[in-house]
C-alpha cells in the first residue's frame, strides 16, 4: 500500500484540534496551555531573543565583512526567447510595454533584457539594461537596442 492511496476514512487528513470547547472535546479547561506562567496568558509572544540571562547570540558573535543589502538593485528579468514569442516583428519595446504583455511586474522597477532563448525579429528594446549576449542577438536580429540605466 503507497502513502497515496489512504483515503480519508482511514485518516489521510487529520482534523484540526478545537481548542476551548469544554471537557468532552478533550482540550478544555486550560485549553493545552498549562497552569499558569506566561505562556498561560493571552497577549504574550515570548521574546524569541532572549536567552534567560545569556549574552545574546548576535551579541556574541563578531561583526565582520560587508553587507550589500542595502545597495543592491533588483531587476526584473526577461529572457530575449519571450520577446520573439510575444511581440510582432518591427515592434518598439519598453518597460510600460513589457508590463502591459505580463513579462514584467510593474513598469517602474529595473528592467534587464538576458540571452536565453533565440530571436529572429527586428525588434527596437528600450530597457534598463542588457546583458552582453543579449545585446548580441537582438543585434544581429536587426534589431537596435537602447540602454535606459
Amino acid at each position: 500500500m503507497m502513502i497515496a492511496e489512504i483515503t480519508s476514512k482511514a485518516g489521510r487528513n487529520r482534523r484540526r484540534k478545537r481548542i476551548g470547547r469544554g471537557p468532552g472535546s478533550g482540550h478544555g479547561k486550560t485549553s493545552t496551555r498549562g497552569h499558569k506562567g506566561e505562556r498561560s496568558r493571552t497577549g504574550t509572544r515570548g521574546q524569541m531573543l532572549r536567552e534567560g540571562g545569556q549574552m545574546l547570540f548576535f551579541r556574541r558573535i563578531p561583526k565582520r565583512g560587508f553587507s550589500n543589502f542595502r545597495f543592491r538593485r533588483e531587476f526584473q528579468v526577461v529572457n530575449v526567447g519571450a520577446l520573439q514569442k510575444v511581440f510582432e516583428d518591427g515592434a518598439r519595446i519598453n518597460a510600460a510595454v513589457l508590463a502591459e504583455a505580463g513579462l514584467i511586474r510593474n513598469a517602474t522597477d529595473p528592467v534587464k533584457v538576458l540571452g536565453t532563448g533565440e530571436i529572429s525579429k527586428k525588434l527596437d528594446v528600450a530597457v534598463t539594461c542588457f546583458s552582453t549576449s543579449a545585446a548580441m542577438k537582438i543585434t544581429r536580429a536587426g534589431g537596435q537596442i537602447k540602454s535606459l540605466g
